[in-house]
């Protein structure tokens, strides 16, 4: 089981705003930081829900290959809402809102490329409602 997980990002303030904004519509929230001086080697930020960051940015040269990390999450509109956040907050699209039914008949996935072009991905495995 995975504890948690990051990417190094090249403007730790961009994509903190960025990861902010994106996650706000996922119930993901900034839980902490600490610098370098702390750290001992780099500025490094956690997000996650419930008092427990899962998955952090720290500042440095980006991962090449950019990473690819999903998100799963209850409702479909929290993946449209996580995608029109993250592009309102400087993401590119790399896949709009919409089914992926090559993965199952019932993936719903929006994909978001963060400030460093790490494939960020909002999913819900759950059928629509009816």
């Amino acid at each position: 089981m995975i504890d948690h997980t990051g990417v190094i990002v090249s403007d730790f303030d961009k994509s903190k705003n960025f990861y902010r904004a994106a996650f706000a519509a996922i119930g993901y929230e900034l839980l902490a930081e600490f610098p370098a001086a702390v750290t001992g080697h780099t500025d490094v930020a956690g997000f996650g829900e419930q008092g427990k960051p899962d998955f952090w940015i720290s500042k440095g040269t980006p991962n090449v290959p950019p990473l690819h990390v999903a998100f799963r999450v209850t409702d479909r509109k929290i993946v449209d809402a996580f995608h029109a956040a993250g592009l309102q907050a400087g993401g590119r699209d790399n896949g709009a809102p919409g089914l992926r039914a090559h993965y199952h008949p019932d993936y719903y996935g929006a994909f978001l490329l963060d400030p460093d072009g790490h494939n960020i991905e909002a999913v819900c495995h759950l059928p629509a409602p009816k």
